[in-house]
C-alpha cells in the first residue's frame, strides 16, 4: 500500500508512528491512528489514491486545520488520511459575478484579506476563521457570529469538484446564482462531513462589503433576561449582522485577556452589531437600545477602533476560559446546541440546572441570535469523577436540547462525539435515507466510516 501511495504522490507520504500521532485527532475527544498520511497536490492524485483504495478497501478521512470539534477528522477505523491543506490556492476571483474558485485548503481569513481590497467579503464567519480551512467549512456548514443575518456557508456555496469514493469526479453545481436544474447535489454535499465524496474545488459567493458597523452591547440582571431582549429585538423586525451572548464568567475571561476592553462591570452581556449604509446602521442601533433599555442594567454603543478589540478578544474566549483556573482544561462535549429562538431563555435555565446539578463549573456564551449556545464545561483532567460528571453534564444538555425542539449541533457538526443522538434527532426513517444515499454513493464504506451515525 506504500508503495501504491509513493507511486502516486511520491514524498508526500509518510507511515511514521510520529506522523500518525499528529493526525490521530481532531479538537475534540475522539481519537485514533491512520496507517498512512498522505498530502495530495491536485484533483487527479485524489482520484488515483480513491481508486486505490476503494479497491482495497482502506478507508479514507479527509483533513484540513483539524480544527474539528466533533472527532469528525479522527481515523477512527485507521486507513489513509488525507490532508488537504496544501491545496490552498484561490483559483479565479470573478468578482463581476460574485464568486471566486478555490481550493480546500485555503484558509477563511486569507481569503477575506485577498477579497478586502476590492471590497467584498464571504461572509461565514467561526471562531477559528484564522485557520480553519473552505473544505472543512463546507463539509461541516460552519456559519459563526455573523450567520444571524448572513446565514451559513451553505448559503454561499454553488459548485463543486467532488472526487468521489470509486474516484471518479464530479461538479455538483455552476456559476449561475440560482438554478433549478434536478437535485441540488450541492447542498448534498455541504454538511456531509466527508462521508459521501472528497471535495477539491469550491466556487462560492462573496458579498460586498458593508459601509459602517456598529455595536450595542447591553447587561442584563440574568441570562435568561438577555435572552428575552435578543427575542423581543427580532419582534420589532430588526435583524441584526451579529447578536452574541455572555455571560458573567465568560465577561470575567474577557477582562483576564484585556482588562482595557471597555464592558460592563456586571450581568450578562448581549452583543449587537448592526451593519449596512450609514444611516440605516444609525437607525437600527438607535431602534435596539430602545428596545433593550426598559430591560437592561446598562447600555452603549461603540463603533470603528472600540469595537475590534471586543470582537477579537471574543474569538479567544474558548481558549483563553483555563486563565479562571490553570489547574482547568475546557473540554469540548455538550458545546454545540441549539434551539428555536423563542426558547433560548428555556434553554439556558436548563444548561444553568444540569451544570449546577453535577458540580461542574460552565461559561456560557455563542450566537444567541440564532438559538445557538456554546457551553463551555471545564475540569481537572486528571480527576476521574469529575470526567464522569462532564459526560453526565453533556449527555444532559444535549437532550436538553432535543426536548425544547433543538439540536445537538449547531455548526460544529456531528462526527463521532454526537453520533449517538442522530436517531433522536433526524427521525429513524430519515437516517435510514440518509444511510441509502450513503451507500448508493460509498458502497464500500470506505468514506469517514463510523460517523454521523450512518
Amino acid at each position: 500500500m506504500l508503495k501504491s501511495l509513493q507511486e502516486i504522490v511520491g514524498e508526500r507520504v509518510s507511515s511514521s508512528l510520529a506522523e500518525r500521532c499528529c493526525y490521530s485527532s481532531d479538537a475534540s475527544q475522539v481519537s485514533g491512528y491512520p496507517d498512512f498520511v498522505v498530502r495530495p497536490a491536485n484533483t487527479g492524485e485524489v482520484s488515483r489514491i480513491m481508486m486505490l483504495c476503494n479497491e482495497r478497501d482502506v478507508p479514507v478521512v479527509a483533513r484540513g486545520a483539524g480544527s474539528g470539534l466533533a472527532g469528525g477528522a479522527s481515523p477512527v477505523s485507521g486507513g489513509v488520511v488525507l490532508d488537504m491543506s496544501g491545496m490552498d490556492r484561490i483559483l479565479e476571483m470573478d468578482l463581476e459575478n460574485l464568486q471566486v474558485i478555490v481550493e480546500p485548503g485555503v484558509v477563511a481569513e486569507k481569503l477575506n484579506w485577498a477579497l478586502e481590497p476590492h471590497g467584498f467579503f464571504f461572509p461565514p464567519d467561526p471562531g477559528s476563521s484564522s485557520f480553519c480551512t473552505i473544505g472543512g467549512m463546507i463539509s461541516y456548514n460552519s456559519s459563526g457570529m455573523r450567520s444571524v443575518k448572513y446565514g451559513t456557508t451553505r448559503s454561499y456555496v454553488l459548485d463543486l469538484e467532488v472526487v468521489l469514493a470509486d474516484g471518479r469526479v464530479i461538479h455538483t453545481g455552476s456559476r449561475n446564482l440560482k438554478s433549478a436544474a434536478g437535485y441540488d447535489l450541492t447542498r448534498l454535499f455541504v454538511g456531509s462531513e466527508g462521508t459521501l465524496g472528497i471535495i477539491t474545488r469550491a466556487g462560492l459567493k462573496v458579498a460586498p462589503l458593508p459601509k459602517e458597523r456598529r455595536l450595542v452591547f447591553a447587561s442584563f440582571e440574568s441570562a435568561e433576561a438577555a435572552g428575552q431582549a435578543v427575542i423581543a429585538v427580532f419582534s420589532q423586525g430588526i435583524t441584526p449582522s451579529a447578536c452574541e451572548i455572555l455571560d458573567r464568567t465568560t465577561l470575567k475571561v474577557l477582562r483576564l485577556v484585556d482588562p482595557k476592553l471597555a464592558l460592563p462591570d456586571d450581568g450578562d452581556v448581549i452583543l449587537f452589531e448592526v451593519d449596512g449604509s450609514r444611516d440605516s446602521t444609525a437607525e437600527a442601533a438607535e431602534q435596539i437600545e430602545k428596545v433593550c433599555r426598559p430591560m437592561a442594567i446598562t447600555i452603549r454603543q461603540a463603533s470603528g477602533r472600540e469595537m475590534e478589540p471586543i470582537w477579537a478578544a471574543r474569538r479567544l474566549v474558548g481558549a483563553a476560559i483555563s486563565r479562571l483556573d490553570p489547574k482547568k482544561t475546557r473540554i469540548y462535549m455538550g458545546e454545540d446546541v441549539g434551539v428555536p429562538i423563542k426558547q433560548i431563555p428555556a434553554l439556558i435555565k436548563r444548561v444553568q440546572q444540569i451544570t449546577a446539578s453535577v458540580g461542574i463549573p460552565a461559561m456560557k456564551y455563542g450566537h444567541i441570535g440564532d438559538g445557538n449556545l456554546h457551553v463551555a464545561l471545564f475540569i481537572d483532567v486528571n480527576d476521574p469523577d469529575q470526567w464522569d460528571r462532564l459526560r453526565t453534564a453533556a449527555d444532559r444538555i444535549h437532550r436538553a436540547a432535543l426536548s425544547l425542539g433543538g439540536t445537538v449541533s449547531s455548526e460544529h457538526g456531528i462526527g463521532l462525539a454526537r453520533a449517538e443522538y442522530m436517531a433522536e434527532q433526524v427521525g429513524k426513517e430519515s437516517l435510514n435515507v440518509m444511510r441509502a444515499i450513503k451507500k448508493s454513493l460509498d458502497p464500500r464504506g470506505i468514506l469517514n466510516p463510523g460517523k454521523m451515525g450512518l
